[in-house]
């Protein structure tokens, strides 16, 4: 869902009250592709019978291999969420659809009512950082007390950091350090029951 220009930020409501371990992000830069390892992750995860629930985001390729749209997966049932728009060759507008981006807000907050055991918001960017896109979302998947992975671009860390307060960890972009925190945030709950 996104919020008008003017609209104040959504910012978390009391991090010092969260475990910092159940928020993670992905710092990428532009040679990474942090969509791919994030979906690659989820995979693993859902094959070894963790519930993941949110969404990836899969980027679909013209016939020359040029990213000519976006869709995200909602992790808990598999649909497909078309959250581009087609304006035509020569627009310079945001191709982002308002329709698909509250299905994909849907979908987080599906993800919560379950109580999935990770959550999973495809990135916070310049949308999230200007106070639209998923950032209410990501702030109330967040709130939850279930975990949460996403994705920061480098350009938007300053952005990340006053959003959560500097809270959570920042991950690099790899499988394995995806892999480290997961085990580490599973490590922590077992020895606190």
């Amino acid at each position: 869902m996104t919020a008008p220009a003017e609209a104040q930020p959504t910012m978390l409501h009391d991090p010092a009250e969260l475990n910092p371990l159940r928020l993670a992000a992905i710092l990428y830069g532009p040679g990474d592709d942090a969509d791919v390892l994030l979906d690659d992750f989820v995979q693993g995860l859902q094959q070894g019978g963790v519930r993941v629930g949110g969404i990836v985001q899969r980027n679909t390729r013209d016939e020359v291999g040029r990213k000519s749209g976006m869709d995200v997966i909602d992790l808990t049932n598999g649909d497909t969420i078309s959250i581009c728009q087609d304006l035509g060759s020569g627009s310079t507008a945001c191709k982002l659809d308002s329709a698909g981006l509250a299905e994909a807000g849907m979908a987080v907050h599906r993800a919560i009512a379950a109580h999935a055991d990770l959550i999973v918001i495809n990135k916070f960017s310049k949308q999230e950082a200007s106070g639209s896109g998923l950032r209410g979302e990501l702030a109330d998947a967040i709130t939850s007390g279930i975990p949460v992975l996403t994705a920061v671009p480098q350009k938007c860390i300053e952005d990340w950091r006053t959003f959560t307060g500097d809270l959570g960890t920042l991950l690099q972009p790899s499988r394995s350090a995806m892999d480290a925190w997961w085990l580490t945030l599973n490590s922590h709950a077992e020895s606190g029951r």
